[in-house]
């Protein structure tokens, strides 16, 4: 949640969640838009976005920069929305909307808090973007603490090809799988060395993949499938001699 909000921005955040009930009650939306609500945290520079629940690192060196989001229990799917893209602006609230749209990746979690059944806006089944400060700012006035929003799936837009960085050790092999186009929510992943046939890897958190077959001293290609169904097949994207803690650029989706 935001920084500095006063007891009136409370009152406004009751007044919101009637509003929002209400909302969700008739199923309301409106061309291929939904309604949810946004918050903001950390300051202008940034603050927290160097870190996220998706396993993603130093945010503005992987590419995600300020453009990025936590999602609520709701969005969030247990870090398999991880990576996706988001449209969103602010809705039908005069006093603080701006006139502006953005454009986030999903690279962090915005958790629950049950002690507070009425007053957090994370807790399922609310749908909720908490944003970087500059991001909200984008589409609201500072002060506002709190707004309504519509949003909707984008396709992602991204510089270069899809970045696997290795982790881990000879006997177990971790990749973060991020800067991943068109749907950007990966939903799987094999690895081949150049010694073996492709191998299933599995989910260990957010965007993490791991094996334990020994793949030291082969060169690896993977296939990254994203929510959408479509695959890509990078070949040959870590060279034999590729090093724990180094990343390595592979092919990217088409839009």
């Amino acid at each position: 949640m935001s920084a500095g909000r006063s007891t009136s921005v409370t009152v406004v955040m009751v007044i919101c969640m009637a509003v929002f009930l209400l909302w969700s009650a008739t199923g309301a939306s409106s061309s291929g838009w939904d309604f949810a609500h946004a918050t903001f945290y950390g300051d202008m520079s940034g603050g927290e976005t160097m870190q996220g629940a998706c396993g993603y690192g130093n945010l503005f060196d992987q590419g995600y920069g300020l453009q990025t989001t936590a999602l609520s229990t709701a969005l969030f799917n247990n870090g398999l929305t991880c990576g996706a893209c988001y449209q969103i602006r602010c809705h039908d609230d005069p006093q603080w909307c701006l006139d502006g749209t953005i454009r986030v990746t999903a690279t962090n979690f915005c958790p629950p808090n049950y002690s507070k059944p009425d007053g957090n806006w994370c807790n399922p089944p609310l749908k909720h973007f908490d944003l970087s400060q500059p991001m909200f700012r984008k589409i609201a006035e500072y002060k506002a603490g709190i707004v309504p929003v519509v949003y909707r799936r984008v396709p992602c837009v991204k510089t270069g090809g899809i970045k696997f960085e290795f982790q881990g050790n000879p006997y177990w092999i971790l990749v973060l799988v991020y800067n991943v186009a068109g749907a950007g929510d990966v939903m799987d992943v094999k690895i081949k060395g150049s010694r073996t046939d492709w191998i299933q890897m599995t989910r260990n958190w957010g965007q993490n993949w791991q094996t334990s077959t020994q793949l030291v001293g082969q060169s690896l290609s993977f296939r990254v499938t994203t929510s959408d169904g479509k695959m890509v097949e990078s070949d040959n994207v870590a060279p034999d001699n590729w090093q724990f803690g180094q990343t390595y650029e592979g092919k990217q989706f088409r839009m």
